[in-house]
């Protein structure tokens, strides 16, 4: 079996069976059974696997996988079975839920929780290890609440929800259901809310909330501050990944993807399906209409009212060219001024106006 049988494998399902619950054709045998998954390269018999990105193509001619999910342009050099779908990524991720279902937990309050006796826990979650639930927090049908989370005061945590893991819920944050938190991800903290005051900082206090739709993931490490002044908004279905900062008053549309390491500053409003790649920095009080685009690094410093891709930064080169195309930078103004002498004397040649596009 090929090296990444992978841990949490399920029983397994036949071909015919992941045929209707993926909704894709089947070009096989449906008896056929996997019980996991691994890339083309990898995988071996009982094991699926997924042609969506070209560039792995040719390894599709040599995998020994049970069956591969694609599309049905590549199905005609597929050396094994296939599972035919417009969409194989997003196939492919059913299939590998379906494969590795998430552990089973048992419900009830580890003896090492502290569980305030004014908190509502409903019985079917599960409170684990050095958890601390304080006086009016809400526990929602079989919500998870891994080892070290902490949920203060007043907070809601919604039904089928999960904090793996050292998770802290600030007081009156409302998370919905079935949302996932991974370890480290701190909600409801305060946001950098100062003011100056006779040449000293004085803080501004924060008293609004966190509000987290249904279906949110948020990935490690990453911080959603509370409102100065009414809430910070994450609506359904938003995919945060790790290391991201959220900061107060903040609103994201729904069904919006953020990578890893990407700053956002207060009070700017993010719209609907939107993709932003990772270590974009985007400023405060912006707006950012729905299904917008932007690429690794960008730099958003005004809002952005028409849907498309945007970047800013600057791709990597060789260390020479990069000092030549920085010591040509540092010229621009020497050479823009010249230019502009330049064209004040072609005008004054020429008997023309000032009619030249200029920053003068």
């Amino acid at each position: 079996m090929g090296a990444e049988a992978g841990a949490g494998a399920g029983p397994g399902l036949t071909l015919g069976e992941l045929a209707v619950r993926l909704g894709c054709e089947l070009d096989g045998d449906p008896d056929a059974r996997v019980s996991g998954v691994a890339t083309l390269q990898h995988a071996g018999p009982g094991q699926l696997s997924f042609l969506a990105n070209p560039a792995y193509r040719q390894a599709l001619a040599q995998t020994a996988a049970t069956v591969v999910v694609l599309a049905a342009e590549d199905a005609g050099d597929c050396p094994t079975a296939a599972l035919v779908h417009t969409n194989p990524y997003a196939a492919y991720a059913r299939a590998a839920a379906l494969l590795h279902p998430s552990p089973g937990f048992d419900a009830g309050v580890h003896p090492s929780a502290v569980v305030s006796a004014a908190a509502e826990i409903d019985p079917g979650a599960s409170i684990g290890a050095h958890v601390t639930v304080e006086a009016g927090a809400r526990i929602g049908a079989g919500v998870r609440l891994g080892p070290g989370c902490v949920v203060m005061q007043d907070s809601v945590i919604g039904a089928g929800s999960a904090l793996v893991a050292r998770v802290s819920v600030g007081p009156g944050v409302r998370v919905g259901e079935r949302c996932l938190l991974h370890p480290g991800v701190v909600l409801g903290a305060d946001g950098f809310g100062i003011a100056q005051d006779a040449g000293r900082w004085i803080k501004v206090p924060q008293v609004g909330g966190v509000v987290i739709g249904n279906d949110v993931e948020i990935g490690a490490n990453t911080t959603i501050d509370r409102g100065a002044i009414g809430d910070t908004v994450i609506e359904d279905g938003v995919k945060l990944d790790n290391q991201i900062q959220v900061a107060h008053n903040v609103h994201i549309g729904a069904h919006t993807a953020i990578a890893a390491m990407v700053g956002i500053a207060g009070s700017t409003r993010i719209g609907s399906h939107c993709m932003i790649a990772g270590q974009a920095g985007i400023g405060g009080h912006l707006e950012i209409c729905d299904r917008v685009v932007l690429i690794g690094r960008a730099m958003v410093t005004h809002s952005i009212r028409e849907p498309g891709m945007y970047g800013s930064g600057i791709p990597v080169e060789e260390a020479r060219e990069w000092r030549r195309g920085v010591a040509r930078y540092r010229q621009l103004a020497k050479t823009g001024e010249r230019l502009r002498r330049l064209e004040r004397r072609l005008d004054k040649l020429t008997g023309e106006g000032p009619d030249r596009d200029s920053d003068d």
